[in-house]
């Protein structure tokens, strides 16, 4: 069992430069997310947040107990992640990608005999973008003789997973989705004051989430996606982590599969097996 926090008589003290760049580091090094110097501060409220949790009342204790003993750091691990990664997500994020799905991708992946269709939301936060997905292909399958869609939707975050998983959102937060999609694919909340939403069963069955860092050497995934959403996490890493990780998700999709990329992120420089077909919208070799 390990031994309660030591009291410190600095409760106010800040976050010293030293464990600043051990944090930033160690961030860096297990999730590719750059922590720059003018990201201090933040790092440093969202650590505390942790500290608290844990019972410290001294950020640079916590940062020392999690640096000093190594069975600290692995029971904080998850819970650490958690705290210190940023999650934004929107339904319909970026629609020009959900248009181009629809009336390019999607043709040209159901040209043949029927089957089912593979996606994967490679930085899922809460289920949003994933969602999403699901409407389009339901969309797109339906009345297909033989076609069906599946998604995985994938995640650092054990938080933000635990969300999506459940599938509630608050109201305003559907104001992109098209009333049509709206009526098939969400559920009213049974209290009106509640101003909730949740998705349908018909695509809950079909989505599964689980968690996966982007930094690891593989992924315990399938290899034959045909739709590959990675949008809005490469702008955290630095160029080299950016194809690493690139590359082994290019891995994972099939020939003539496409990869999404966040409006901000590029390939330029990079050597990828894929090429441009839209604005951050790329196809398999």
């Amino acid at each position: 069992m390990s031994a309660l926090p030591r009291p410190s008589s600095h409760a106010d003290e800040q976050l010293s430069p030293t464990n600043f760049r051990r944090l930033a580091a160690f961030v860096h090094e297990y999730s590719g997310i750059k922590m720059p110097p003018t990201k201090k501060t933040m790092l440093e409220g969202r650590v505390r947040r942790r500290m608290r949790a844990c019972g410290f009342s001294n950020v640079n204790d916590y940062c020392r107990r999690l640096f000093d003993e190594p069975s600290f750091l692995t029971a904080e691990l998850v819970h650490l992640m958690d705290a210190v990664t940023t999650n934004k997500t929107e339904f319909f994020r970026e629609p020009a990608h959900f248009d181009y799905l629809a009336s390019d991708a999607l043709p040209a992946l159901m040209s043949g005999r029927g089957r089912t269709l593979k996606a994967w939301s490679a930085a899922a936060s809460t289920g949003a973008e994933a969602y999403t997905l699901a409407m389009v292909l339901d969309e797109a399958c339906a009345g297909r003789q033989g076609w069906s869609w599946s998604i995985l939707g994938t995640d650092l975050s054990t938080q933000v997973l635990a969300q999506a998983a459940a599938a509630i959102y608050p109201q305003a937060m559907i104001e992109p989705v098209p009333v049509e999609l709206r009526r098939r694919h969400l559920l009213q909340a049974r209290d009106p004051a509640r101003r909730q939403v949740r998705i349908a069963p018909h695509l809950r069955a079909r989505v599964a989430f689980g968690r996966l860092n982007l930094m690891d050497e593989q992924y315990p995934v399938d290899e034959d996606f045909d739709l590959l959403f990675c949008r809005n996490i490469l702008i955290y890493f630095d160029k080299p982590t950016q194809s690493a990780v690139l590359r082994r998700l290019c891995a994972h999709l099939r020939p003539g599969g496409y990869l999404f990329l966040g409006h901000s992120e590029t390939i330029l420089g990079l050597d990828l097996p894929v090429v441009t077909v839209a604005n951050t919208v790329f196809r398999r070799l």
